[in-house]
């Protein structure tokens, strides 16, 4: 008799899960690590954001009160070019390819293994990234135009209706134009350049680490074999004079 044909029995086994998936049934325990772990994440993202977004916007709200309304509008494009920034970063990490980075590590090059850790970690760096910092940074920079839109009617002595109508429309359709055009840009450059921007990213992980003391990855150093290899030379030279 020949052999028979048809999938072999690990196929329909790592199938199975699939199917009670589909029937309704054990749907609860297929999902539950990966559900447990979803909602960890969101409340650590929700925690987070809210901490990081009052931050901000205290701190905006507060550095506005006190300058005028020119240095209002370098903070508003400055929180734009974070928001750009991390976006490109957050892009840069899901696109960026793991295996260059082992060769760099191999050579110990600074950063390379916090480059590996980094697109090990690509959903979560880049939630933060995109989702925490970039969002957070563009609603922070629509409330701070807000407030230099008012700063600079104040120093025109302008209380028309037409007036501010045009300057508030004028300036926060400027500010949201250049966000989304910069972030568009952003992502083009992150997609063709990922591997170097995440190599510069891991260098600065690695500054902040030696330098700071400010660890982001739990990163393993490469163990020396040198005194390993010097032990077996010096045991393989007795044996063969004896």
């Amino acid at each position: 008799m020949g052999k028979p044909t048809g999938p072999k029995p690990q196929c329909l086994l790592g199938m199975l899960p699939l199917f009670h998936y589909y029937m309704g049934k054990g749907t609860a325990n297929y999902m539950k690590f990966s559900l447990r772990n979803s909602i960890r994440w969101s409340v650590f993202i929700f925690i987070f954001t809210f901490i990081l977004a009052c931050v901000f916007s205290v701190s905006s709200t507060t550095v506005l009160e006190g300058v005028g309304w020119g240095i209002g509008v370098l903070i508003v494009f400055f929180l734009v070019l974070v928001g750009i920034l991390f976006d490109m970063m957050g892009i840069a990490s899901a696109a960026a390819q793991e295996k260059p980075y082992h060769a760099m590590a191999a050579e110990r090059v600074k950063g390379a293994r916090h480059a590996i850790h980094i697109v090990r970690n690509a959903d979560r760096f880049s939630s933060i990234c995109n989702d925490v910092v970039g969002d957070v940074a563009g609603i922070i920079s629509g409330a701070a135009s807000t407030l230099v839109v008012i700063k600079f009617l104040a120093s025109i002595d302008q209380n028309g209706a037409v007036v501010t109508t045009v300057v508030t429309v004028g300036f926060t359709a400027f500010v949201s134009a250049l966000t989304v055009g910069g972030k568009a840009m952003g992502k083009s450059m992150a997609i063709h350049y990922s591997n170097r921007i995440v190599l510069i990213v891991g260098k600065c992980f690695y500054f902040l680490e030696e330098r700071l003391k400010i660890r982001i990855f739990q990163v393993r150093k490469a163990k020396s074999g040198n005194g390993r290899r010097g032990k077996t030379h010096a045991a393989g030279k007795r044996e063969s004079t004896r």
